[in-house]
C-alpha cells in the first residue's frame, strides 16, 4: 500500500472531486522553526521563498553564490517542488562577509531576509509547517464536505506517510527490496530506501487499524507517543487519565518504525504489528540487517488551526498547521478524490 489511493480513509467516502496544485500558488508551505536566530555566529541564516524549485538544488545554488562547499549549507526539511514554499537555510561563511543575497541570480528563488546564527540547520530541526491550499473545480456535496472538515478538526486523520516518501509510482519500495537482496546503492539513496521500507510497514499497520476503527483509540498493549516529541511510553492499562490525555491531544496511539530489537507493543497491538511485519518479512529483515533501531510514530495526526473558506462556488481554500514529518496530502485526501 504505497499509493495514497489504496489506503483506507477514516472519514468515509470523500465528498468532493477537485484539482490540487493547478498552479504552484495553490500549494503554499511555510516552515515553523520554533526558535529565533542567534543574531551572531559564522552561519548566515536565510529565509528563502522558492517557486517550483527543488530544496537540494536551492542549497547547492546558495553554496555556489556564497563561494562555499555544498556541505556548508544546511536546511531543516525538504519542501515540495511543485509549490510556493518558505523555508530557512544556513550558509557557513566563517571569515567572509555576507554576499548581497538580494542579488541571488534565480527568478524562482528569493532571499527574503538574512541574519547570523551560531549553528548549522540540521534535518528535522523544526516545529512544523503551515499550509494554505486551494482546491479548484470543486464538485460534490458541499454540506457533507463541511461535516468532514469539522470531523477532521475534532478527530484528526490517520498519520500516513505521503506518496512523496515512496518515489515515482511507489518505486522506492521495490528498490529497497533489491538493495536488501544485494544490489549496491550510494549512501544518500540507501537512506531514502530504508525510509521507504519503514514507511511501507508503518502505513500497512496504520491501514489495518483504520479498518478496525482503532487509529485514534488504543488497542490492548498500546504504546503511546507524546505529542510534539519522539518519546513514547507503555504499555499500561488504559484509564481515565490516559483517556483525558488522548482527548486533549497530548498523546496518540503509535505504530512501528521497524528495526532491530523487539517491538514494545504487546497483546492485540503487538500481535497486529508482528503480523504485518511478517507479511513484509523481506523489508522487516532488511531493516534489522541494516541496524535500524525500533522507533515509534503517532498513528493520529491532529491539524492545528484548521480553517476553510469558499473563494467562490467551486474554489475552496484550506489552511492548517502540521508537526514536522506530517503530510498535508493525507489531510486533503479525506476530503477529496
Amino acid at each position: 500500500m504505497t499509493s495514497e489511493s489504496e489506503l483506507p480513509r477514516a472519514h468515509g467516502v470523500p465528498p468532493l472531486m477537485a484539482k490540487l496544485r493547478h498552479v504552484p500558488e495553490d500549494f503554499r508551505v511555510e516552515e515553523i522553526l520554533g526558535y529565533d536566530a542567534d543574531g551572531e555566529g559564522e552561519h548566515a541564516l536565510l529565509w528563502v521563498e522558492k517557486r517550483e524549485a527543488n530544496t537540494d538544488w536551492v542549497a547547492r545554488e546558495l553554496a555556489r553564490f556564497a563561494g562555499v562547499p555544498p556541505m556548508n549549507v544546511g536546511y531543516a526539511g525538504l519542501k515540495d517542488r511543485h509549490a510556493v514554499t518558505r523555508q530557512a537555510f544556513t550558509v557557513q561563511i566563517a571569515g567572509k562577509p555576507d554576499p548581497d543575497w538580494t542579488a541571488f541570480p534565480h527568478n524562482e528563488v528569493k532571499v527574503l531576509a538574512s541574519t547570523r546564527h551560531k549553528r548549522k540547520l540540521k534535518r528535522g530541526a523544526l516545529r512544523g509547517n503551515r499550509f494554505v491550499l486551494v482546491l479548484r473545480e470543486v464538485r460534490g456535496d458541499r454540506g457533507r464536505a463541511e461535516q468532514v472538515l469539522q470531523s477532521i478538526s475534532e478527530r484528526g486523520v490517520p498519520n500516513y506517510f505521503g506518496e512523496q516518501r515512496f518515489g515515482r509510482e511507489g518505486g522506492n519500495v521495490a528498490q529497497a527490496r533489491a538493495m536488501f537482496a544485494g544490489r549496491r546503492v550510494d549512501r544518500d539513496k540507501r537512506s531514502i530506501l530504508l525510509s521507504a521500507a519503514r514507511s511501507h510497514i508503518f502505513n500497512s499497520v496504520l491501514a489495518a487499524r483504520v479498518e478496525r476503527d482503532a487509529w485514534d483509540r488504543p488497542l490492548d498493549g498500546e504504546i503511546w507517543s507524546l505529542a510534539g516529541s519522539r518519546s513514547w511510553f507503555g504499555p499500561e492499562p488504559f484509564n481515565d487519565t490516559l483517556a483525558a490525555r488522548l482527548a486533549q491531544g497530548d498523546i496518540h496511539p503509535s505504530g512501528p518504525l521497524w528495526g532491530q530489537g523487539e517491538s514494545p507493543a504487546t497483546a492485540e497491538a503487538g500481535k497486529l504489528e508482528h503480523e504485518i511485519a511478517a507479511a513484509f518479512a523481506d523489508l522487516a529483515d532488511g531493516l534489522v540487517a541494516a541496524r535500524m533501531d525500533q522507533e515509534r510514530r503517532p498513528l493520529r495526526l491532529l491539524p492545528k488551526e484548521l480553517r476553510w473558506r469558499w473563494l467562490d462556488k467551486d474554489t475552496l481554500e484550506l489552511s492548517f498547521e502540521l508537526p514536522a514529518g506530517a503530510y498535508a496530502t493525507v489531510v486533503v485526501r479525506e476530503l477529496m478524490d
